[in-house]
C-alpha cells in the first residue's frame, strides 16, 4: 500500500496520513464519507436511509504513472481516494471481492467509482483520461473502486494487501 487519507469534510482531495482507522459498517474514523447511511449529496435519491456502498475509495497507483504520460501530474489523496494501492489491478476485480488492508482491516469492493464533475474543477480536462471508450465503444473508468468496511483495523502506508475473490461465477463491478 502506497498511501492513506481521510478529510472530515466534503473537499475533492484528501489529506495524506499515517494511518487510517477502518469502522466496521461504518466507513474510516473521521471521513466525511463515513456512515452506513449514504453521505453525500450527489448521491441522495430521496431519503437518508439508503445503503452507503461508497464507505471506503480505492485507487491504483499505476494510474498515476499513466497520467504522467500523458502530460498530468496527479498523487496519492489528491482524486479523493482514501486508499491508494500498488501492483493491484483494482478495476479488473469482481464484484464482492474482499481486500485484507494491513493486519485486521477488510473491506469488499461494491463498485468502480463513477467519476464526477469535481475532477475538472481539481484539474480541467482530467476527467476525460479516466472515463475512456474502446475501439467497440465500451466504457472504461478508471478513478479507482468503491467498497464497505467488513473488519475493523488500522491502516498505514506500507502495510500488506491481500485479496480473496468472491465464489464464481464472478460479476464484473458495476458503477455506483
Amino acid at each position: 500500500m502506497v498511501a492513506v487519507a481521510r478529510d472530515d469534510a466534503h473537499r475533492f482531495s484528501k489529506p495524506l496520513r499515517d494511518e487510517i482507522v477502518l469502522v466496521g459498517g461504518h466507513g474510516i474514523e473521521g471521513d466525511a464519507h463515513a456512515g452506513a447511511t449514504v453521505r453525500r449529496r450527489s448521491r441522495f435519491r430521496g431519503t437518508w436511509t439508503e445503503p452507503n456502498v461508497r464507505q471506503v475509495h480505492l485507487l491504483q497507483s499505476e494510474l498515476f504513472d499513466e497520467l504522467a504520460v500523458e502530460g498530468r501530474e496527479v498523487g496519492p489523496g489528491e482524486l479523493g481516494e482514501n486508499v491508494t494501492t500498488v501492483g493491484l489491478d483494482l478495476l479488473a476485480l469482481p464484484l464482492g471481492t474482499r481486500i485484507r488492508l494491513g493486519d485486521a482491516a477488510e473491506v469488499e469492493l461494491t463498485g468502480l467509482r463513477n467519476p464526477c464533475v469535481q475532477i475538472d474543477r481539481f484539474q480541467p480536462g482530467l476527467m476525460k483520461r479516466l472515463i475512456r471508450r474502446d475501439g467497440a465503444g465500451a466504457t472504461h473508468r478508471r478513478a479507482g473502486v468503491m467498497a464497505v468496511v467488513i473488519e475493523s483495523g488500522r491502516v498505514r502506508p506500507g502495510d500488506p494487501v491481500s485479496v480473496v475473490l468472491p465464489p464464481a461465477p464472478h460479476e464484473p463491478l458495476p458503477v455506483v
